[in-house]
């Protein structure tokens, strides 16, 4: 079962995210939040494997709320049209992804269940555009940092995974792009993220697509 929070500071807003999620046999909500402040508290409480977090909130936004809930929980951020440059800070902060707030109850469930298993993806061709308007662009937070000796420590295969991942790929396309079974692919992106230190596997694009730059 895979567990929910839901953070916005409308309760119209709440109600219809829970209705769609509840329609899913796979996922229990089991809180909601009204603000970023009780989003942070009650994650640390509840320990959800996911967050579906506004970005516009009273007390503390989303952006904020998402960076201190890194390795804490995984944030799904959700944003609308014209948002993007709050969705760069948030994936940047260490959201594992994003959706649109007029996403149909399959997309959502689906966005969920892809950010649960360590994916951090909800679309690839999505995710590619974001990507790469994001290395573009100029962010309010600094150049993702990594360890530098755990960057070193990559092994060529961990490289090319990371690259992969750079390119948007999710964990199925790189295990047929390198011709292995997609747990391993799995295994590799662990890896690669421990050895970088990094929160996300949108952090890791971000950092592929930064160095290849």
């Amino acid at each position: 079962m895979i567990t929910v929070l839901l953070a916005d500071d409308h309760a119209a807003v709440r109600a219809g995210l829970r209705m769609l999620l509840d329609s899913a046999e796979d996922i229990e909500v089991v809180g909601e939040a009204a603000d970023g402040v009780e989003a942070v508290d009650l994650a640390r409480e509840l320990s959800p494997d996911v967050v579906v977090m506004d970005v516009r909130m009273p007390r503390k936004d989303g952006i904020a709320a998402a960076a201190e809930l890194r390795g804490t929980a995984d944030v799904l951020v959700l944003t609308s049209y014209g948002e993007d440059g709050f969705v760069f800070d948030a994936l940047r902060a260490g959201a594992s992804g994003f959706l649109l707030k007029d996403a149909d109850a399959e997309t959502l469930v689906e966005a969920v269940r892809t950010i649960a298993r360590g994916d951090g993806l909800i679309s690839p061709a999505v995710t590619r555009g974001l990507i790469a308007e994001f290395a573009r662009s100029r962010p309010a937070y600094a150049p993702i940092s990594v360890d530098n000796a755990g960057f070193a420590s990559l092994t060529p295969r961990e490289t090319e995974v990371l690259s992969l991942i750079g390119e948007g790929m999710s964990n199925a396309e790189i295990a047929a792009d390198l011709g292995m079974a997609e747990a391993t692919v799995k295994s590799h992106v662990t890896r690669v993220l421990a050895k970088l230190g990094l929160a996300s596997r949108v952090q890791a694009a971000i950092f592929a697509r930064e160095q290849a730059r």
